[in-house]
């Protein structure tokens, strides 16, 4: 899967159009409510009509090592409500009731993250317009055809998090033209920020595109 887990593993993340929703899988409640993968499915195909008054049941087809060859299954994705809805349907053993507060945890974390999200959006907006205007005002709009803007973010991008616009949509999930702010962590955007800032200041003392390049340092790629 493409989309961003969270520390701890219970709660990943992923884009819905425009906006970022917390989730978790059927496989994990199977795996930490120690229930077997194929009780908890039919629990699902059981209730789906349940399920769905709390959104759109999402999947995913996943491949499945097996003895013949790779088998492709379903997994479902569970966003909050539907998740607590589930684990009503199970029986309350002792793992199951870890399980549940830990899910608790977990969404809670994960509000937490995306409001922090929203915070450093909105410290960046105005950053953001900056930095246009600094490649405006440095003539690198004219002298790099247009191309200025994507080519410093880009840079940007890579110093942060080593992996460009393109790169980042991909491993995170998103779809082609997705607004990459919105899928950059609290710390991530935070960086970010404090990066564009740097490029304006060497913009306004009249440095170009290949000198700073040379100090805003890409970090190596991670997998």
């Amino acid at each position: 899967m493409n989309n961003e887990a969270l520390p701890g593993g219970l709660v990943l993340i992923k884009p819905i159009g425009s906006r970022l929703e917390p989730y978790t899988t059927a496989d994990t409640v199977a795996q930490y409510a120690k229930v077997r993968h194929k009780t908890v499915n039919e629990l699902i195909r059981k209730h789906f009509a349940d399920l769905e008054e709390f959104g759109t049941l999402r999947f995913e087809m996943e491949a499945v090592e097996r003895a013949r060859g790779v088998k492709y299954a379903k997994v479902y994705h569970l966003n909050e409500q539907q998740a607590t809805l589930l684990i009503t349907y199970l029986k309350n053993t002792e793992p199951v009731r870890q399980f549940k507060k830990a899910l608790v945890r977990g969404f809670f974390e994960a509000r937490q993250e995306l409001s922090r999200r929203e915070v450093q959006r909105a410290v960046k907006a105005p950053v953001r317009r900056s930095l246009t205007d600094a490649i405006r005002d440095s003539g690198e709009a004219e002298r790099m055809k247009g191309y200025a803007y994507n080519t410093y973010t880009n840079l940007i991008y890579k110093a942060v998090t080593g992996k460009n616009a393109v790169q980042l949509r991909k491993k995170r999930g998103a779809a082609c033209g997705a607004d990459v702010v919105g899928l950059l962590t609290a710390d991530e955007l935070a960086e970010v920020t404090k990066r564009e800032a740097q490029v304006c200041t060497l913009l306004d003392c009249g440095m170009k595109y290949e000198a700073i390049r040379d100090i805003v340092r890409p970090r190596e790629a991670t997998p």
